[in-house]
């Protein structure tokens, strides 16, 4: 069931979106070559409870794997989503996506972007860019009376022209009380389909695109989502409300 919020709920989920694009724009300034994911994570956690909020993936569960360990995910290179914050030293020439989640007062923010390391390729840099436009391009379809449909397909469309894939397997989804709520946001798929948008609700939309195939696979620490060929990926995401009938990002740091 895709929750109608109340302005009052928007309000308590801007906040904590608030938290969540400010923290990912301090762990951007700090990432570079010689930074540990661990150092950026306590860099994290410390501005999260800072503002009296809580790390939202720390201690997350899912099926089949431990809770999760960190306050935010970094995942580099061909890693696509949900990479395990730890000793890995960051090195010219890599991309990292850095995926924050925050709860505070009952209410959840989610929101993710990717980042170059020192100096990246010019198909790296590409990747992202592509990456990030076929993002504001999906939530440029986030208005009243559109479909889930129709930001699914203009984000795929966009990443297909430019000969990247979209991955499959993982998708966008509702925020509000819960990190994940209901509906389900694939970012490929059919204009015109699936659920109608309606103001007050609230969507974290996030592209994941690969410079190879769309196919990934999950590492052994249960976690991990890495490309299945070994080529890079990268990641953007934005936490929305649709409010008089358009669609306003709530993770933007102005």
């Amino acid at each position: 069931m895709i929750l109608i919020k109340s302005k009052r709920e928007i309000d308590y989920i801007r906040e904590s979106c608030k938290i969540v694009a400010e923290t990912l724009q301090l762990v951007k300034r700090n990432v570079r070559i010689g930074v540990t994911t661990q150092e950026l994570d306590k860099i994290a956690e410390d501005y999260i409870l800072s503002n009296n909020a809580r790390p939202a993936f720390k201690g997350y569960s899912q099926a089949g794997s431990f809770d999760f360990p960190g306050s935010i995910c970094s995942s580099i290179d061909d890693e696509v989503v949900h990479g395990i914050p730890g000793n890995r030293v960051l090195k010219e020439g890599e991309i990292i996506s850095i995926d924050v989640g925050a709860e505070k007062n009952g209410y959840y923010g989610d929101a993710a972007l990717s980042v170059a390391v020192g100096k990246i390729s010019d198909e790296k840099q590409r990747l992202m860019d592509v990456t990030e436009k076929s993002l504001y391009l999906g939530i440029s379809q986030a208005i009243e009376k559109n479909r889930l449909g129709d930001i699914s397909n203009t984000i795929q469309t966009y990443v297909e022209e430019n000969g990247f894939s979209i991955v499959r397997d993982l998708c966008g989804h509702g925020v509000g009380k819960r990190l994940h709520e209901d509906p389900q946001i694939p970012n490929y798929g059919k204009k015109g389909s699936g659920a109608v948008l309606k103001n007050g609700m609230t969507l974290a939309l996030e592209p994941m695109v690969n410079m190879g195939s769309y196919k990934v696979v999950v590492a052994e620490d249960g976690w991990t989502v890495l490309t299945e060929d070994g080529k890079p990926s990268a990641h953007f995401e934005h936490t929305i409300a649709i409010i008089d009938g358009k669609p306003e990002i709530l993770t933007k740091c102005e």
